[in-house]
């Protein structure tokens, strides 16, 4: 007998939306990342769960339904991580028509079926509009916002409470079919068997793939996406997508601590390790914002940046911008069955390993009945987020406002048993974050490092001050990390 039923490689996020789907129907499953949960693409998105709008423009039809029923389903199954966000789009006439824009929308409002979100409307002035300059009119409609590393760890944190093995810091060395099942070496010492094998190792699909002596018939794509985390640009909790003249779009959205993300730009590179914005990248995402807001923003004006590496099906399109974002799975049955990921977005995570659960279990002969489709995330059985911040308030009113927001955002119903009958949280080490919160994701959610904190769990580092070097003697002194 295999030691499991499914290898997992990749602890991104449909690595982790994998290993849920396929362990709360009961495989035994070991997911290797190498690094971190989350430490490359799907912790560098521009935190967004929307059905892809500019889609609908290269006719992805069936992307953009899916992706917006998804994005209902996950509004209701993460409503602390997951929130609506109103998005202002601004006229011009030199851009794309009028008429265009407005019949997008409308598809936009109704390809995905019954929605709960409002529905698009055209606006005239007021203050959606008095940040921006040489803008009369525009649009706004509705899609959501995602804190998109946390997802992925929720993903992981409801697999493993139904069986699976998250094993980060560990790499798949090497790997063979043998005696009908897949044969592997992982960087941590053992030798396991699986009787199925998952690449779903983003940026490094096309590597692993040359690792297990396989041709895989799809390809890879490797596009660059870099944000900008500058200074408020406006005052809301709207966010803008803002037209540019090479026709991409470049969003403005509120962000931590009295900042805006600006994002994404694409840009293609070739290997996966090319994380890294450019100057190029920088002056392009200024000039994007720039272009529309009163308020001017300079390269000494930027908090921080960050990028990440999609790796996206190659279907030939010939621009960085037109490559779509749907999702391939290639199912190799030449002996013991191995699945190739390609593509994909975060919002469209859930579905996909749907599919991929469904797909492996046909070619192992078993039967699957469970579905993620109605169950709540991690932390996400609540009445609504609103009550449920009150309810945070009333009995931790020591936490204050902003630190309140902040973990009953991260966290939802998990405060209980985080901070439980607790009076207070222990050290700090700046910024809101304690010492009883980085106890929790460490023994909770995988955290080694200070980079794992401070860039991917709460994403501190980004627009607050922390004292990395205290918080890294901590982890030393406390649980023999750093």
């Amino acid at each position: 007998m295999s030691d499991f039923d499914l290898l997992i490689v990749g602890g991104g996020i449909n690595g982790a939306a994998i290993a849920r789907e396929a362990a709360l129907n009961g495989l035994r499953v070991l997911l290797v990342e190498k690094n971190d949960l989350a430490s490359a693409t799907s912790s560098a998105s521009t935190k967004l769960i929307h059905g892809g709008l500019r889609y609908l423009e290269y006719y992805e039809f069936k992307l953009v339904r899916e992706a917006l029923i998804e994005r209902e389903r996950l509004l209701k199954a993460a409503p602390h991580l997951i929130y609506p966000m109103e998005f202002v789009l601004p006229h011009r006439n030199t851009l794309r028509p009028k008429w265009m824009i407005r019949a997008g929308l409308f598809l936009y409002d109704h390809i995905g079926g019954r929605m709960s979100l409002p529905k698009s409307r055209g606006i005239r002035g007021g203050h959606y509009l008095a940040p921006l300059k040489d803008v009369q009119d525009g649009f706004v409609y509705s899609d959501a916002w995602v804190d998109d590393a946390r997802l992925v760890v929720l993903n992981a944190i409801d697999a493993a409470a139904n069986g699976a093995e998250i094993a980060t810091r560990t790499e798949l060395l090497s790997a063979r079919r043998e005696g009908g099942a897949w044969r592997a070496t992982l960087s941590d010492g053992r030798e396991i068997t699986a009787r199925a094998l998952v690449n779903a190792a983003g940026p490094w699909v096309a590597e692993i793939a040359q690792r297990l002596g396989v041709n895989s018939k799809a390809g890879a794509r490797l596009i660059r996406g870099s944000h900008l985390i500058v200074p408020r640009l406006f005052e809301g909790s709207h966010a803008y997508i803002l037209q540019q003249p090479d026709r991409r779009i470049v969003f403005a959205i509120p962000y931590e601590n009295g900042t805006t993300l600006v994002g994404t730009t694409d840009v293609p590179v070739d290997r996966p390790t090319e994380a890294c914005i450019s100057d190029e990248e920088t002056d392009y995402l200024l000039a994007a914002v720039n272009r529309y807001f009163e308020k001017q923003t300079a390269r000494e004006d930027v908090i921080a940046t960050y990028s990440g590496i999609r790796s996206l099906y190659d279907d030939g399109a010939s621009e960085a911008r037109q490559v779509t974002r749907d999702y391939v799975l290639e199912l190799d049955e030449n002996g013991p069955p191995l699945l190739s990921v390609f593509g994909g977005k975060i919002t469209t995570a859930r579905h996909l390993g749907e599919v991929a659960v469904a797909k492996l279990a046909r070619a192992l002969g078993v039967n699957v009945s469970q579905s993620t489709k109605a169950r709540a995330f991690p932390g996400g059985d609540m009445e609504s987020f609103a009550l449920f911040l009150a309810r945070t308030r009333a009995r931790w009113p020591w936490l204050g406002e902003a630190l309140s927001l902040r973990m009953a955002r991260a966290y939802g119903t998990l405060l209980d048993t985080l901070i439980g009958e607790r009076g207070d949280l222990g050290e700090e080490f700046g910024g809101g974050l304690s010492a009883v919160e980085v106890d929790w994701l460490v023994t909770r959610e995988w955290a080694r490092t200070t980079e794992d904190i401070l860039r991917r769990r709460t994403k501190l580092g980004l627009t607050r001050e922390v004292d990395e070097e205290r918080l890294s003697l901590y982890l030393q002194s406390n649980a023999g990390l750093g």
